[in-house]
């Protein structure tokens, strides 16, 4: 394990923690991989049916099993090895790929579906457990730089995953061979978890009733500053979200082929890259609750900007614009989540969080698909950009802590 004698780079000083980086490369190949099968199975799915509708289904599949399970993979979160569920999530991960190998020669969008479900119910698990297991591999007063990069290698897989996924449809001619890939990806994250060794104390198993299944709520109820937070990326990324959509605006608003598709879906990811690097190593220091509103300004204003255009230029600057500003907010809720929670909680804490992460993201899907369906595309994407600023205005009245919030450390635990 380092020690502060051996740091000469703080801002790369999470990296001085061995089962850190193991944890890093598991989480870049699983993201990877998973971003490689979004852009197959969206791509697939719009040139079976043509419909927008359908998309939006792709996100609701993974969305439902999170609602039924977030409190059974929070509480198993947090009274089970978490090294052992994460290996069993990530295996879980390459079945689904192998699954959407086996079913993709059908051309139809139930048995993909069914596979998604299947999906959903993995990634119910896997968020508590992974975000849990993060605060254990460095020590709290290094957390920030860690929550800083591992949302930077998070945002470089969702670059190199849809583009490696975009190449390789467009080259093979169809999804069989990115399922595959993906497949072997998961495995390699198989192979890096089992190398992480965790060096904690144990935590008290609490007896499963109610009352401390319920735990997380309470917690982010009383927790005014996390309850703001997260709920303010859920509603701006709920109604601004069009990443669903990206299928329909690369064929039919841009006129471009699935390499199209990919690019735009790493478009984001380069720039929320930019900008965790950037907090590595400029971490913010105050402001941080109006920091977080203007920049979620910035995501609904750069969203509106992507709806009206026409160029695929532009559209990929304004979606570079989206993720930087997005990361902003996830660094400064991941850290807030995190070190403002005691460990032996974590998991039921993570899992309402990722309750709210998954209304945002894969609802978000079927939102955006159901209102494109009604509205059409582009009006559906500037309404959303529009709802997210009504949002934030709103979320600034009632949630005075986070507006006034001037340290990202400064939860209590």
């Amino acid at each position: 394990m380092a020690t502060s004698s051996h740091i000469t780079n703080p801002g790369r000083v999470a990296f001085a923690y061995p089962d850190f980086l193991r944890y890093q490369i598991a989480r870049f190949c699983i993201v990877t991989s998973l971003e490689m099968l979004s852009v197959a199975v969206g791509w697939q799915v719009y040139d079976i049916t043509h419909r927008a509708l359908d998309l939006g289904l792709v996100g609701l599949a993974q969305f439902l099993p999170g609602i039924f399970l977030f409190l059974v993979s929070g509480h198993t979160a947090d009274r089970f090895d978490r090294r052992r569920m994460l290996i069993v999530c990530y295996a879980g991960f390459a079945l689904c790929s192998a699954l959407l190998l086996a079913v993709s020669p059908l051309r139809a969008v139930y048995p993909i579906y069914a596979v998604l479900l299947l999906l959903g119910v993995v990634r119910s698990f896997n968020g508590p457990v992974s975000r849990s297991l993060l605060p254990q591999l460095v020590p709290e007063q290094h957390f920030p730089n860690a929550v800083a990069w591992n949302s930077s290698i998070f945002q470089t897989a969702t670059i190199l995953g849809p583009a490696m996924g975009g190449l390789v449809y467009a080259f093979s001619r169809g999804a069989s061979a990115v399922y595959a890939i993906a497949f072997l990806v998961s495995i390699a994250a198989v192979l890096s978890t089992l190398r992480i060794k965790l060096r904690t104390k144990s935590r008290p198993r609490e007896v499963v009733n109610w009352t401390t299944v319920l735990a997380g709520f309470r917690y982010i109820w009383h927790q005014k500053i996390i309850l703001g937070s997260i709920s303010l990326d859920m509603f701006a990324v709920l109604l601004g979200g069009s990443v669903a959509l990206l299928p329909v605006y690369a064929r039919e608003i841009l006129h471009t082929g699935p390499w199209g598709l990919g690019l735009l879906r790493s478009a984001p990811g380069v720039g929320a890259t930019v900008m965790a690097v950037l907090l590595a190593h400029r971490p913010l220091r105050k402001h941080v609750g109006l920091t977080m509103l203007w920049c979620v300004a910035g995501f609904g204003v750069f969203t509106i900007i992507f709806a009206v255009s026409r160029s695929i230029v532009l559209s990929m600057i304004a979606l570079l614009f989206v993720g930087a500003t997005d990361m902003v907010s996830v660094v400064i809720r991941g850290t807030l989540v995190q070190l403002g929670t005691p460990d032996s909680m974590r998991g039921r804490v993570n899992a309402v969080d990722m309750l709210f992460i998954g209304v945002s993201n894969e609802f978000g899907e079927f939102e955006s698909g159901l209102t494109a369906h009604w509205f059409g595309t582009v009006p559906a994407v500037v309404l959303g950009g529009i709802g997210t600023l009504i949002v934030i205005a709103i979320w600034a009245g009632i949630f005075p802590e986070l507006r006034k919030a001037d340290q990202i450390t400064g939860v209590p635990s």
